[in-house]
């Protein structure tokens, strides 16, 4: 990718304001698409606000004082993105990285121990007929067939195991990632698979209805949510 980004042009997930700067730090190839992802940079200057400046925010980030997902990132261009656990050791503050109404990344807070979230994009059979689960922050982890595709794992942030799953299923709680109904919650209330190469599509209640695409739906719990939203 270019070591630097317009921004005006920069995606319209990234809250960054477009005219007082002509650019904006670029980002380095990763798990996540300029569209469905963000500059570490930019998190801890704009959304964080941690640091005044670029320069301010390379020296934090450098110092390894932001982890994400448990991990210590150095690389100032790495993409975070949705659902990562965005971390601040030195003041045990912990926030997940989703979209608001606007289709702009936002942090919530978080407690210590809040699991990632990971939607299973993908199912591989390895080596002695293992399956692997390919989620979608580009990870794998080794599973089985009791987990389908768009059924939700969460991943304890530490050893990368699985400590809880959720079906994609009528009924479980879902997060909308995209479209006019961004960062909006409901039930899954009915899936409708489309013959063909057309797209699968979903029917979401919460206190009205409506229907997205299958890939905008995200599913955080079966009675409640596994994540906070405020």
């Amino acid at each position: 990718m270019a070591t630097h980004q317009k921004r005006v042009a920069a995606p319209i997930s990234w809250p960054i304001t477009r005219k007082t700067h002509h650019w904006v730090v670029g980002a380095n190839p990763g798990a996540h698409s300029m569209e469905t992802g963000i500059p570490l940079l930019v998190v801890v200057r704009d959304i964080l606000k941690v640091a005044n400046n670029a320069r301010e925010a390379k020296r934090i980030i450098n110092e390894k004082n932001i982890h994400i997902d448990g991990i210590a990132r150095t690389d100032y261009k790495h993409m975070v993105g949705l659902f990562d656990i965005v971390s601040i050791p030195a003041t045990n503050e912990y926030y997940r990285v989703l979209l608001d109404s606007k289709n702009r990344f936002k942090l919530f807070k978080e407690d210590a121990n809040a699991g990632k979230l990971c939607r299973i994009n993908n199912k591989t059979i390895i080596r002695k007929g293992a399956v692997q689960l390919n989620l979608h922050d580009g990870t794998n982890v080794l599973g089985s067939n009791d987990y389908k595709t768009f059924d939700t794992i969460i991943l304890d942030t530490k050893d990368h195991k699985i400590i809880k799953h959720m079906g994609y299923k009528v009924g479980n709680l879902a997060m909308i990632v995209g479209g006019e109904h961004s960062g909006e919650i409901g039930k899954i209330k009915q899936i409708r698979k489309v013959r063909g190469s057309g797209t699968n599509m979903v029917a979401i209640s919460n206190e009205t209805e409506f229907e997205t695409i299958e890939a905008y739906v995200y599913v955080i719990g079966e009675t409640t949510p596994q994540i906070k939203v405020v």
